[in-house]
């Protein structure tokens, strides 16, 4: 008997029957059918489970939606309508662009540790084990979070976490998972700084206030972001007096000459994370210039005019 005669009869289906006129097993109904996703149109008079036609293009639906790999009681929430298809779809392209992103980054992982030589493989592989697959950022925001001074606004430090801690690329190359494993490792390790390995506006007793100095960096770097992309030699400006005035102001002081001669010889005997900065720009590339480029830029234009013999 074909599907349409079977649909336009007066009569229920067995178990066996729907199975056949689907295309699948009988145990596939029954797991279906347990889980409450095909309703049963009575049961026999031996207790036999029957079903109405109608039962066979749900039964075709529910295979339709588990090839696309939803799960059965995501599957079981789009019929009874609880979910829409599009939200369900959407979660599944989001789930597969997280795998696809976690065997991208273990390819490039892969082809690092085959092309590399001999004796860099076990400390490659040290690195690279201690990421998850793709790698969080967590463990680098934390790193800021304790670096910056304590007390500033909750709104500035996320403004500078989002500047400082780059985004693993969806589709690395092995330097750059070899540059993202060792930022990795440069956070891990003990961080969390000391009178003695922090700047001098972040020490207490200094008579500086951190929110204002962070507000005008933040400030002075967008100045002198453009500066880096041309290629432009430091040199005096918007971005240096803005640079400048965020100290000044920090503590109090008029941006004079004699302050900048002071700052200047204070930023050369300041603690550095060149290398943060370094691997940032390995794992981002050279087209965003990173705050460190941006603060270097600044300084060197600062020392530049400091020195400068006066006309």
């Amino acid at each position: 008997m074909s599907s349409d005669s079977m649909r336009s009869a007066d009569r229920t289906w067995s178990i066996g029957e729907l199975a056949e006129h689907a295309g699948v097993t009988v145990k596939t109904v029954r797991f279906y059918s347990d889980r409450g996703l095909l309703p049963e149109a009575g049961r026999s008079a031996g207790g036999h489970r029957r079903y109405g036609p109608e039962a066979l293009d749900r039964l075709r639906l529910i295979r339709s939606l588990r090839t696309l790999d939803l799960p059965v009681p995501e599957v079981g929430r789009i019929l009874d309508q609880e979910d829409t298809l599009e939200d369900a779809i959407a979660g599944q392209l989001r789930e597969i662009g997280s795998r696809m992103a976690a065997l991208r980054w273990r390819e490039a992982a892969l082809q690092l540790l085959r092309d590399c030589a001999p004796e860099e493989r076990v400390d490659r592989l040290r690195l690279i084990g201690a990421m998850t697959t793709p790698p969080s950022t967590a463990p680098l925001a934390r790193f800021w979070r304790r670096w910056l001074p304590p007390r500033l606004p909750a709104r500035l430090v996320s403004a500078i976490v989002e500047q400082a801690v780059p985004q693993p690329p969806a589709d690395p190359t092995p330097p750059q998972v070899l540059a993202f494993a060792r930022l990795h490792a440069f956070v891990s390790g003990d961080c969390r700084g000391t009178d003695q390995g922090q700047p001098a506006a972040h020490r207490s007793g200094k008579g500086y206030r951190p929110a204002v100095l962070y507000d005008g960096l933040v400030e002075a770097f967008a100045l002198a972001s453009p500066e880096l992309r041309a290629q432009r030699a430091p040199h005096q400006g918007e971005a240096l007096d803005c640079f400048v005035s965020a100290y000044a102001h920090a503590c109090g002081a008029r941006d004079t000459p004699a302050f900048r001669q002071g700052l200047s010889g204070q930023l050369a005997a300041d603690p550095r994370i060149d290398g943060y900065w370094r691997l940032v720009a390995e794992v981002s590339g050279p087209s965003e210039p990173t705050p460190g480029a941006a603060h270097d830029w600044l300084r060197t234009a600062l020392d530049t005019q400091t020195t400068r013999p006066a006309a």
